[in-house]
């Protein structure tokens, strides 16, 4: 296989390419198009699937399977002939046949590639460090939350309920003096202040105690998602049947017992503060990659390609498919639960999608500016940690994963340590 012509075209990042596959490489393909379909074809005087090529060939034409055959030879010739050319296709946008024969065939392909990026200033961007000390107020914090975890729920008889209470009702609703669909249940578990309900709702049931029943005013808003309720009043009529609230444990000595491995209230502070500093200094280091990261996207100059957008927002959509599989739910179900559609879910992924395209073609860019080289070591290093991160053997590891896209991986990598290491970190006042 190898490159014939390479022409780029008025649209930014279009080229023509005219490929030519040898011989005996669509002859391999050819006959394995004939192995996959002979076990269909019905010839007279054979047995179904053991009538031979050259018998069939004479009977429907020589060329009878040459566009599976080709249609098997265009991906690694393609590949082949953009290494060749230098370019990174990320759409093919057609694939023409130009003559095929025993001595090969010639096709030609409308690409569009990657774009070249200019990106400068990328050293000694100015970033603000967040703090990481650690305050008493933080440490008080975590205890709380740490209170909240071992709290229980207990029934609540001896006064009204109030905000961050859990209350038990039956509520039925009307517009006009009718009755609405939706608007009734029974035994329902409502946390007052989750803003779980239309404005309005929750507030007027504080205040209210057990057994009560009572009516509730509201109304829908302008944007509702049943149209025919939107801007309507509505009553709600409430039966009150039980008030459930957290009860916290006391922040003493036997609670510290009940929650770590320390005897007193002072151990355990300092031991919160140990804790609660390497947090903040993770994500301090965190807040900086993410800072660099926006000026970054914000320094990439070039014509980027719709469809390096388009490839990577449906990349992130099959990543989130297969993360909601492995929970027992798939992509059309969470649709139908978030009432989404195709479109409004590309749409979410959007940004996201267009700022890891920016991020990943400044890094490339940077590392061609920088000279930056990958070692056997530092590949084989990446393969090994690799290995131990999902618990693979490594020669399955380097069998699955290309040797190449680890390499263009690592240069990326580099690229972002060294933007780092030469970025001014200034400790937050």
């Amino acid at each position: 296989m190898a490159l014939k012509e390479c022409t780029k075209k008025e649209q930014a990042n279009s080229y023509e390419i005219i490929v030519e596959v040898d011989g005996e490489t669509f002859e391999k393909a050819v006959q394995t198009v004939y192995k996959k379909q002979v076990k269909k074809i019905n010839i007279q005087g054979f047995r179904k699937g053991k009538a031979p090529r050259r018998v069939i060939e004479k009977m429907y034409g020589s060329e009878v399977f040459y566009e599976d055959a080709m249609q098997d030879c265009y991906p690694e010739a393609l590949y082949e002939a953009s290494r060749e050319a230098n370019l990174k296709i990320v759409k093919v946008e057609s694939l023409e046949a130009l003559e095929a024969g025993k001595e090969g065939f010639t096709f030609k392909a409308a690409v569009i590639v990657e774009p070249e990026i200019e990106i400068d200033n990328y050293k000694g961007i100015e970033i603000e460090k967040i703090s990481t000390e650690v305050t008493d107020e933080l440490v008080d914090k975590e205890i709380e939350a740490i209170r909240d975890r071992n709290s229980r729920i207990v029934t609540v008889d001896d006064r009204p309920a109030q905000d961050g209470d859990t209350v038990v009702i039956d509520f039925d609703g009307y517009v006009d003096g009718e009755q609405f669909d939706g608007g009734m249940a029974e035994n329902y578990n409502l946390v007052l202040g989750s803003n779980s309900f239309i404005p309005g709702f929750e507030e007027q049931i504080v205040g209210h105690s057990t057994d009560e029943e009572f009516s509730i005013f509201v109304t829908f808003p302008e944007s509702y998602q049943v149209e025919e309720l939107e801007g309507k009043e509505a009553e709600f009529k409430i039966k009150l049947h039980e008030i459930k609230a957290k009860e916290l444990p006391e922040v003493d000595d036997e609670f510290v017992k009940d929650v770590s491995d320390k005897e007193t209230l002072d151990e355990y502070k300092e031991e919160l503060k140990e804790t609660i500093a390497e947090r903040l200094k993770n994500d301090a280091e965190k807040d900086i990659d993410d800072k660099i990261s926006e000026k970054l996207v914000e320094l990439v100059e070039g014509d980027i390609p719709e469809a390096m957008y388009e490839n990577k927002t449906n990349e992130m959509i099959r990543d989130f498919d297969m993360r909601l599989r492995s929970q027992g739910m798939d992509i059309k179900t969470y649709m139908e639960y978030m009432g989404m559609t195709n479109d409004s879910l590309k749409e979410a992924y959007r940004e996201g999608a267009e700022k890891r395209v920016k991020l990943r073609l400044a890094l490339e860019a940077i590392a061609k500016k920088e000279g930056i080289e990958v070692s056997e070591d530092d590949i084989n290093e990446e393969y090994e940690k690799l290995s131990e991160a999902y618990k693979t053997d490594l020669d399955k590891v380097k069998s699955t994963i290309p040797a190449e896209g680890l390499e263009e991986d690592i240069k990326v990598q580099k690229a972002a340590e060294l933007v780092k290491n030469c970025a001014v970190i200034k400790e937050s006042e």
